[in-house]
């Protein structure tokens, strides 16, 4: 348990901005090991993410005058809270994939765009459509239930981590050796790590049923198969949308970067949102 949390806070020090500071740090400690060790915990750093993303959007549409435009309003400023709590690390990611896919079809050339920081067209085009898509596809959840648009922050944010500990798994590293932070992280990822990945993606459904279950928190007519179907749904959509840009890494460039997993986590978690959508 002892190594369980310090590699679960080392996880949130390296993908937040949550203060793991001080002497809180230094119990923690650092080491490339533990840096791989706390992959596994990727996905409990989005279940944080989320929840206290969640319970803002739910604070604010308890708050809001109750008009069409406060799913909107929920929706942009849930979406500023994960930007300043992550400091945009993803969206990051996905500008630079963007900038090195979009601007070159050499291999090489593309690799070597990915690492310039500084954002060019097709970076900042895909972050923009990715921010209107999420904020978009959240309104309209919360148009039909305010309480859907809340449990779909929660589950969206750790699904969308789940899924790149697979590419770990199943792709190589090509990025630069010497000068990537996510090098010890992406270098290879262990079937424990793997487990406890998925192990966190499913204390998150199974909390999220029994909750739906005791409370009939979100009480709408989804489907026949109900509210626990249309998150199936909204997983297998997301997990399609890993599928599909896994091959795209793997077919352009060999394998992938660490904004490749920073990319990979932002088109699964408009997937998922997307999947839910359809499934009203």
């Amino acid at each position: 348990m002892r190594q369980f949390i310090r590699h679960y806070l080392l996880s949130l020090q390296f993908f937040t901005r949550i203060p793991v500071t001080g002497k809180l740090a230094d119990w923690v400690g650092y080491s490339p090991a533990m840096l791989r060790a706390s992959a596994g915990h990727f996905p409990g750093v989005g279940a944080l993410v989320g929840l206290l993303v969640a319970s803002f959007t739910a604070l604010l549409l308890m708050t809001l005058p109750p008009t069409g435009s406060a799913p909107l309003v929920a929706a942009v400023l849930g979406t500023v809270l994960t930007v300043l709590l992550t400091g945009a690390f993803h969206e990051d990611g996905l500008a630079d994939v963007a900038d090195g896919l979009g601007g070159s079809a050499d291999r090489w050339r593309a690799l070597e765009i990915m690492k310039d920081s500084r954002v060019g067209a097709f970076g900042a085009i895909a972050v923009v459509l990715a921010l209107l898509s999420k904020v978009s596809l959240l309104a309209l959840l919360g148009d039909v239930s305010g309480p859907l648009m809340v449990l779909a922050l929660l589950v969206a944010h750790v699904a969308s981590r789940t899924w790149p500990l697979l590419t770990i798994g199943l792709l190589a590293h090509v990025g630069d050796a010497a000068g990537s932070k996510s090098k010890p992280l992406a270098d290879q990822i262990s079937l424990h790590a793997l487990a406890v990945g998925m192990l966190w993606l499913l204390l998150t459904l199974a909390a999220v049923a029994w909750f739906q279950l005791r409370t009939d928190f979100v009480a709408i007519n989804l489907s026949d198969s109900g509210l626990l179907g249309a998150l199936r749904n909204a997983l297998l959509v997301s997990l399609t949308a890993w599928l599909v840009i896994t091959r795209w890494f793997h077919r352009r460039l060999g394998g992938f970067t660490g904004d490749c997993l920073g990319a990979t986590q932002q088109v699964c978690e408009l997937a998922f949102y997307l999947g839910l959508g359809l499934s009203l």
